[in-house]
């Protein structure tokens, strides 16, 4: 029976790639004030950076609570019996410590490892991807486990932010850089008018 792969929401696969792999994603959930949403379930992306705009309050997210892993597990359990667990890393997140704590719930048999990706977003998926496909032309446990853990350590993780609007009001970035950031922002708006002036 072929590995089973399994990872959380933040690793930001398409669709398409997730059936094509047979991955299984579990949503992380966000929180825009009292309303909950499964990420990717219930709130897309788009819809997400939409309500963003319009929300007087910043979203948080949280894990799923370890019977949500585990039942994925079990479900998976029936058609494999051997899970590999890729999470989003360990250091933005609790999600690696509840999927290894979820284990424990399992009604199923079935060996289940899950690995810290130390990383986020594409990165992530990139190496989620990599170990569905060996999984997909029938690499044993191990060659997975390891075609992961070599990723992992050839991945990095980098981003850009288009505003630092919502890193201030999220308290990720001190209001002294947020103010550089505005500044920032409206030398190039002028510069931008200068130039079509001419």
């Amino acid at each position: 029976m072929a590995v089973k792969i399994v990872t959380d929401s933040m690793a930001d696969l398409p669709a398409s790639v997730v059936e094509e792999l047979g991955i299984t994603v579990i949503p992380i959930n966000i929180h825009f004030g009292d309303e909950v949403y499964r990420d990717g379930i219930d709130i897309t992306t788009e819809e997400f950076y939409e309500k963003l705009e319009r929300s007087t309050t910043i979203p948080t997210t949280s894990a799923p609570s370890p019977g949500v892993f585990a039942a994925a597990y079990d479900r998976l359990a029936e058609e494999t019996d051997e899970i590999l667990v890729i999470m989003l890393s360990s250091k933005l997140s609790v999600l690696y410590e509840v999927a290894q704590q979820s284990i424990q719930f399992m009604k199923k048999e079935c060996r289940v490892e899950v690995v810290d990706s130390q990383l986020a977003i594409m990165a992530q998926g990139f190496v989620v991807m990599t170990a569905a496909r060996a999984a997909r032309d029938g690499a044993r446990f191990e060659e997975v486990l390891e075609v992961a853990r070599r990723n992992i350590n050839r991945s990095q993780t980098r981003s850009t932010f288009d505003t630092l609007e919502y890193l201030k009001r999220g308290g990720r970035i001190s209001k002294a850089a947020a103010f550089v950031d505005s500044m920032l922002s409206f030398l190039k708006s002028e510069f931008t008018a200068q130039e079509q002036a001419l």
